[in-house]
């Protein structure tokens, strides 16, 4: 004998608490993780590397980290700032992250207005980066420079640049032996 029974209406099935898809659960997301990535940079900085404790007292989203350059380097002894912004897309954003200060390192891809030319800052931004490896990207790429020079088009490019510098559009080439790694700006042969 078949027997007729009634379908029933299947709910999609929640998998916790609801919450708002807008700009809320997004901030709180930026903001559970800065406070994440402040603690590891004051409990385990990258070697010369310091938090500016009065830089993060009024806003979480806006870091100075101060820098000494590494031993054994053309930036021994030397002093940097770096000034960190974080928007509120992070970490789905990179942060805009740049050279302060009255002591800009003189570096083939550091312009003279605290410009960083560096392809983790831009397009090979991952969400899985962090402060501190932004840190020790810039530790090495100071650390490996063997000559102190401005980028080729610097005057140029603080002339007419945007003050935010990822509105930079950088294009990039791999080092080799010969050139240490290029970035041009704009698409022109000046390379950064």
């Amino acid at each position: 004998m078949l027997r007729l029974t009634r379908a029933r209406r299947l709910r999609p099935l929640r998998l916790g608490p609801r919450r708002p898809l807008g700009d809320g659960s997004i901030m709180a997301s930026m903001q559970k993780r800065l406070q994440k990535e402040l603690l590891a940079l004051q409990n385990d900085p990258p070697p010369g590397m310091t938090l500016n404790e009065k830089s993060v007292q009024n806003s979480i989203t806006q870091w100075i980290v101060d820098m000494e350059g590494a031993p054994g380097t053309l930036y021994e002894g030397e002093k940097f700032q770096l000034l960190f912004k974080f928007s509120s897309r992070y970490p789905f954003d990179s942060p805009q992250v740049m050279f302060t200060g009255e002591n800009i390192p003189v570096h083939p891809h550091v312009y003279s207005n605290g410009h960083i030319c560096l392809s983790i800052l831009t397009e090979d931004w991952s969400p899985a980066l962090s402060v501190q490896s932004v840190c020790l990207s810039i530790i090495s790429m100071l650390s490996s420079c063997k000559e102190k020079r401005r980028p080729p088009d610097n005057s140029f490019y603080v002339r007419t640049c945007n003050k935010n510098p990822k509105k930079t559009k950088w294009w990039y080439h791999e080092p080799s032996e010969v050139s240490h790694g290029r970035c041009y700006l704009f698409g022109t042969d000046d390379t950064c």
